[in-house]
């Protein structure tokens, strides 16, 4: 048992926002009690103190759709490859990427972005993985990693017939196999799902069995209309849209997270809502590969549980929540619009679908809650409280702000020390390993 505190506490609970100096008394992974912090020092005179140091106190950050995989490309120049489009981006780098990726590639992947994680504040990350050089087993290096970083994390793998049929299987197999690992491990820190890349490199009887072969309650993770060909190929070959393929093909549903969904008309808002599925918006990726800016107001107000993600184009959710906020202002000309649904999206939505796999609560700093907690080093130069807040960390902050890192109980980093990571010699094998994995992507052109 631990207590954190002395610093201005937003709990991300309605009833209790905000504490001008809070503590938090921490029992194993749970918090257990939430108060002013001389008043819980006074009545816990002998438990272990964490000073936040006058440093903000919040909830840790969810990463509802990430790309541990893409991280050993930062900086990678490729040969002859200067895309014009969407599916040259997917050809030329990203598959041509993940064919050369090794397991031992895989393992310093996820080691470098968990790293990245835990010094931007995200204590649970959603990933959607690919290395067709070596499918199987790869799921597996990624959570032997989160667990050895102690942080949480829900995996799966890219089931495509870009490969073939025989790799297709194994795609299925690999996320099979990892949801049945996952539904048998006991710390409610690993779960799975089944992955699913873009409706068109798959064909119906590839989705006939991945609904046969997905255990019970697997639920899908499956990128939706990122760009107009998976909308035109949807269109051309069974006559429907997307969405309408993938919910009458028994993908959609309220454990199935689709991410992007640029693309996507009002009878496929309905369906998405009429389902229960979840939508996660990655500003920064769908600006970086010109795909276009999906009208997440439109969703929101529909009724849809969307959050916020990164497809691996960074770790850090604040840098996202800014990127959304001014993409949305731009694409309706609007700047009044934004201001609440995107915080919304990361600060509530994102533990809303985390909490549709993981059974410990997520997302407060509130009796019974998992004890995910960060400290941010931000002085405010005008007053804050809970109703300006979001603004202060729209403006004033970023993930390199956060100073501590709590994960389900653990402390991870303190003062911007990993405790729990080498992160010198994790650095070094990771430039070691791009460097050859480059050589090799290169080898090929």
């Amino acid at each position: 048992m631990y207590l954190v505190g002395n610093g201005r506490l937003f709990t991300r609970d309605s009833e209790h926002p905000y504490m001008e100096c809070g503590g938090v008394l921490v029992d194993g992974n749970k918090i257990v009690e939430v108060g002013n912090f001389s008043e819980l020092k006074e009545k816990y005179p002998n438990v272990e103190v964490i000073d936040a140091k006058n440093q903000i106190i919040m909830p840790a950050f969810i990463n509802a759709h990430n790309h541990i995989y893409s991280s050993l490309a930062r900086g990678l120049s490729i040969k002859n490859h200067n895309p014009k489009n969407f599916i040259e981006i997917l050809e030329g780098l990203w598959w041509n990427l993940d064919e050369h990726l090794t397991l031992e590639n895989d393992k310093v992947s996820a080691e470098v972005t968990y790293l990245n994680c835990i010094e931007n504040g995200v204590t649970t990350v959603f990933d959607h993985h690919a290395s067709y050089k070596k499918t199987e087993g790869s799921l597996m290096e990624l959570a032997k990693v989160a667990k050895e970083y102690k942080i949480r994390t829900c995996l799966c793998y890219e089931v495509s017939d870009r490969h073939g049929e025989e790799e297709m299987k194994k795609a299925v197999k690999e996320n099979v196999d990892f949801i049945n690992f996952a539904n048998n491990d006991t710390t409610d820190m690993i779960k799975g799902t089944m992955g699913l890349h873009a409706s068109f490199t798959l064909s119906d009887e590839t989705l006939r069995h991945v609904v046969e072969q997905n255990p019970k309650d697997g639920g899908y993770h499956v990128h939706i209309a990122e760009g107009m060909t998976d909308v035109e190929d949807s269109l051309s070959k069974y006559g429907v849209r997307t969405v309408e393929r993938l919910n009458a093909m028994g993908i959609l549903g309220p454990k199935t997270v689709a991410g992007h969904c640029i693309y996507i008309d009002d009878k496929e808002l309905d369906i998405l809502k009429e389902t229960d599925t979840m939508v996660v918006h990655n500003p920064e990726s769908n600006m970086g590969n010109a795909v276009g800016a999906p009208d997440v107001l439109k969703i929101f107000d529909k009724g849809i549980l969307i959050g916020l993600g990164t497809d691996g184009y960074t770790n850090d959710m604040v840098e996202s929540y800014k990127v959304a906020n001014i993409l949305q202002k731009h694409i309706h000309k609007d700047p009044n619009c934004a201001w609440g649904e995107i915080p919304t999206m990361l600060f509530e939505n994102n533990a809303k679908i985390a909490n549709r796999f993981f059974s410990t609560p997520l997302g407060k700093i509130k009796e019974g809650y998992a004890a995910d907690i960060i400290f941010v080093d931000y002085d405010p130069l005008t007053p804050m409280d809970e109703n300006n807040l979001n603004s202060h960390i729209l403006f004033g902050m970023n993930g390199y702000s956060v100073t501590t890192t709590i994960c389900n109980g653990e402390v991870l980093m303190r003062d911007r020390k990993l405790l729990h990571v080498d992160k010198e010699k994790v650095m070094e094998e990771s430039r070691k390993q791009a460097a050859d994995l480059w050589q090799r992507v290169n080898a090929n052109r």
